[in-house]
């Protein structure tokens, strides 16, 4: 089985969680559908998810549910804050963002202001050039993309993806947990769920 997965059966044992819990926090919100992924193995058809977001998504809803209601941290998980309206430079001001990807960001999205949605691919080339394996050229292509591409993934959970190869990037939008086959000679230099990087810029605004 492929080891971006994990089942749903080693999913319970390993988080210590019930049938019962895991289906409430799918009712409420916390988990989206679109992770739940039936297969068929030689035992009939099972139920995956995506290892590394299921295990981070579990370990938040248990690190704060004891703290929020399960209502409050469905906002939490939401794709974003509507009517929410932020200055860019505050975004500077608070440490969020460095000056080198506001700029960068900015030459994509003029103006003063942006919305939750501006600030999550601004957040998204902050987090490029963190990386160090993302030029200056490269992150822009990438806002670019996320500018032209990321409303048709509204409220769903995707992923920004930057392959290289013989020295030219491509970015891309994809459904998260999906697979992404590439030709010969080009490798993944970049590869992150954007909804996880919403949920951190929620948490930090």
């Amino acid at each position: 089985m492929d080891d971006d997965l994990i089942s749903k059966k080693e999913l319970l044992e390993l988080k210590g969680i019930s049938y019962g819990q895991l289906y409430r926090w799918k009712r409420k919100n916390l988990i989206p559908e679109e992770w739940f992924i039936r297969k068929s193995t030689f035992t009939g058809q099972e139920t995956f998810f995506p290892r590394a977001m299921i295990l981070g998504r579990i370990e938040k809803i248990m690190d704060m549910k004891e703290d929020i209601s399960l209502n409050d941290l469905a906002g939490v998980f939401s794709p974003g804050i509507p009517g929410m309206k932020i200055k860019k430079t505050e975004l500077v001001e608070r440490k969020i963002v460095t000056q080198a990807a506001l700029e960068i960001f900015s030459h994509s999205f003029p103006g003063d202001g942006m919305d939750f949605d501006g600030a999550l691919i601004c957040y998204m080339a902050q987090r490029l050039l963190s990386s160090g394996d993302i030029t200056a050229d490269e992150c822009a292509a990438a806002v670019g993309c996320m500018k032209d591409n990321y409303t048709a993934f509204s409220g769903k959970n995707c992923e920004l993806v930057i392959l290289r190869k013989l020295g030219v990037a491509v970015c891309l939008i994809a459904a998260a947990a999906g697979e992404v086959r590439f030709e010969g000679g080009a490798k993944i230099i970049f590869r992150e769920s954007i909804g996880a990087c919403a949920q951190e810029l929620k948490l930090k605004l």
